[in-house]
């Protein structure tokens, strides 16, 4: 399989951020503002190890929007949602970034867990996370055979 990691620009927090801020309509539930919290950690061989995304929509109360464990029950892999949300946006971006960890620069330390904060962004920083996202996509299906995507 082709080495993504050396055709690529994007790192790893950078594209789980512009996942959340090109899904942030569907995660807020119609709110002007919140904020999102991701928590991941990351194997030293590359894989995405653990992702958890919680959104705030009133200060102080966090919700659990959706996680990943690779080592869950074959009953319970892929990405969950809980909490009553369904984004199908995050869904279509995370699977991909899941199934394709190296595709990104990896974080700087993996020997320890990832946490980003992401406050409401702006409609230009909404703009830019999606062709981040798009970008992204089309280097990992350029460089993917479309049996390995599937």
């Amino acid at each position: 399989m082709t080495n993504l990691s050396t055709d690529h620009d994007h790192n790893f927090d950078q594209i789980l951020e512009s996942a959340v801020v090109a899904s942030w309509a569907s995660l807020m539930r119609g709110t002007e503002s919140g904020s999102i919290h991701i928590e991941y950690d990351v194997t030293p061989s590359g894989a995405l190890d653990f992702l958890q995304i919680w959104a705030c929509l009133t200060r102080g109360h966090w919700l659990l929007v959706c996680e990943y464990q690779r080592a869950a029950l074959e009953s319970h892999r892929g990405l969950r949602f809980h909490n009553g949300y369904q984004s199908e946006d995050l869904a279509r971006i995370l699977e991909p970034v899941i199934a394709h960890p190296k595709a990104f620069i990896p974080p700087q330390r993996l020997d320890r867990a990832g946490l980003l904060q992401i406050a409401t962004p702006t409609k230009k920083e909404c703009t830019a996370a999606a062709a981040t996202v798009n970008d992204a996509f089309d280097r990992i299906n350029s460089a993917t055979p479309e049996s390995a995507l599937a």
